[in-house]
């Protein structure tokens, strides 16, 4: 019997860069177009490893997956896939945790100086005919230079974040329980905790996963204890931060802007209050894309998919808990090919 690879969802326009990887070993890809939950979970009983981007797989779906070896997800975050029930039915779980570093740095970056800079106030004035000089702007911008980042998340994309600050003469704070103050030295930034950071950070900006820890992460209590006049930039995962609090404390004038990537509910739902919170730039979760990044992405899930295709484990292996029952420890056989 064949290695069956099941695709739960994506919206790609080919699947030509995962087709190179797999093809040579005579590995087919199948896109489920399921209507329903019971077709969708009949489908997955014949998948040997399963590739899923927006579709959460929930305990009851990962129960309806006898054969699967490993879940491989396009992109980085996982929360949508129930870790605990694939780790317990033995399957590995992959992500791809290094394909669009630059891009989103640079996005958040982007997000930062722009809201900083007021270009939303200068472009909306000019196109409504009004020619606003600098100090005409609320509230007033102050020089960069000088300010302070705070760093929430030290990984990849945190630490070129903070290379980019650097470049920018910004101070940098970081708080990440999982990072050594040495190596927040080695970044340009100094380890605090997160009360600290939020009283002493202009810009705060968001780099962490979203786990139990970290859902509403930024909540309320914790934009009050912000420095007034500060901004929040979150290009990580939507529920990191509690955008309704959020979208309150711009509308009250206690933050200077925001600009987000990413939300709890996606797309964000047109009632939301941050659709009018002034000085707020929304961009629709793509500080991931460049067409590099996108084709790295799906090359990558591939080459993960091959590996245990092989008998060997997944490289970005996010439930290492899984290994003395995995599984792939049975031994995975790839089909002859011609």
């Amino acid at each position: 019997m064949g290695f069956t690879v099941v695709i739960t969802d994506h919206d790609f326009a080919s699947l030509e860069p995962e087709e190179r990887v797999l093809r040579p070993l005579g590995i087919p890809l199948e896109v489920l177009t399921a209507s329903n939950r019971t077709a969708f979970r009949s489908a997955l009983a014949r998948a040997d490893a399963v590739i899923n981007q927006f579709v959460p797989l929930d305990a009851e779906l990962i129960a309806a997956m006898p054969r699967c070896l490993l879940i491989v997800r396009y992109g980085v975050g996982y929360d949508g896939i129930d870790l605990a029930a694939a780790t317990q039915a033995g399957i590995c779980v992959a992500n791809v945790p290094d394909y669009g570093t630059q891009e989103v740095a640079n996005h958040a970056v982007s997000l930062m100086l722009a809201v900083h800079r007021r270009l939303l106030q200068y472009d909306s004035a000019l196109r409504q005919g009004r020619w606003l000089r600098g100090p005409q702007v609320v509230p007033p911008i102050p020089r960069l230079k000088g300010l302070t980042l705070g760093i929430v998340g030290l990984g990849r994309i945190g630490r070129t974040v903070a290379a980019h600050a650097d470049s920018l003469g910004l101070h940098r704070l970081t708080y990440d329980p999982y990072v050594s103050r040495s190596a927040a030295m080695d970044a340009g930034a100094v380890l605090v905790d997160f009360e600290t950071l939020l009283r002493q950070s202009d810009f705060v900006t968001f780099h962490t996963p979203l786990t139990a820890e970290t859902r509403h992460l930024l909540g309320e209590s914790d934009i009050e204890r912000m420095k007034p006049g500060a901004v929040v930039i979150n290009t990580s995962r939507g529920a990191v931060v509690d955008t309704t609090a959020l979208a309150r404390a711009l509308h009250a004038g206690r933050l200077a802007g925001a600009g987000i990537d990413v939300f709890e509910q996606e797309p964000l739902r047109p009632a939301h209050p941050l659709w009018t919170a002034p000085n707020t730039i929304l961009t629709p979760h793509v500080a991931w894309y460049s067409e590099e990044a996108t084709h790295t992405l799906k090359r990558r899930v591939a080459e993960e998919v091959a590996r245990v295709a092989q008998g060997e484990w997944p490289r970005s292996l996010v439930n290492p808990e899984v290994r003395p029952t995995a599984r792939l420890l049975a031994g995975a056989t790839i089909p002859e090919t011609s």
